[in-house]
């Protein structure tokens, strides 16, 4: 009898652990493979005569000054291991599902994830990457829609359009990427929801498509450092 009485006490034990332990979201192996930006056109022209009074129609392109894009696709496994990373067993994903995050600080508290919608903050992150109230590329002007898909971050769900978000463009201009802006409380996180082999901007498949603030106003030249953890499913 005692000895099945130990025995329930230790199974009722190792659930009461288990319960315990949540998905949080694991660095990411990140590798650059590619990096672009948009070319600068040559100047038009016209020919001025003395006297006339000419109307011009104008168009062109400003790069933006605040925003770095990321996009590819993601390989991954889902796996039963200890913590010295001995695996028990794991199961490749082809096509994994979940989300990719990225933030400017390498330490996140999970436990505190939630949305980040609060107008005073997102001016807060304006000011620290050089964005004028006046920028059409702002953070409030990007991040201005609510229908995201659901997705869960360390077991929270956030549930379809709770929080602010963006939807990242395909090869023919419609917005099909969601990205979500969430926070820990001092720190912003940037979510993109991942897809499986999506038209993506280039006209080819991608998995995800994300943007992230960076300051290149005026004689800012220092880049910004990124960290990326990935949640798969």
């Amino acid at each position: 009898m005692r000895k099945i009485i130990n025995f329930v006490l230790v199974f009722c034990t190792i659930l009461i652990l288990s319960s315990l332990v949540s998905a949080l979201p694991n660095g990411a192996v990140v590798t650059n493979l590619t990096s672009s930006r948009a070319n600068v056109t040559s100047a038009g022209n016209d020919s001025a005569i003395a006297g006339n009074i000419t109307e011009l129609a104008i168009s062109g392109y400003s790069i933006t000054q605040s925003w770095q894009g990321y996009f590819g696709n993601v390989t991954g496994t889902i796996m039963l291991a200890d913590n010295s990373d001995n695996v028990m067993y794991n199961w490749s994903l082809a096509s994994p599902e979940g989300e990719i995050y990225a933030s400017n600080s390498s330490s996140v508290a999970w436990e505190g994830i939630q949305c980040y919608d609060e107008p005073t903050n997102m001016t807060f992150f304006e000011n620290m990457f050089g964005i004028s109230t006046a920028d059409a590329d702002g953070l409030n002007e990007t991040f201005n829609l609510n229908n995201h898909a659901e997705f869960f971050t360390n077991n929270k769900q956030f549930t379809t359009g709770l929080c602010n978000s963006t939807k990242l463009y395909n090869s023919v201009g419609t917005g099909t990427f969601d990205e979500v802006l969430l926070t820990d409380g001092p720190n912003i996180i940037f979510a993109s929801l991942l897809l499986n082999d999506a038209d993506g901007f280039d006209n080819n498949p991608h998995d995800f498509e994300m943007m992230v603030l960076e300051d290149g106003h005026g004689i800012d030249t220092n880049p910004t450092t990124y960290y990326f953890w990935v949640e798969l499913e």
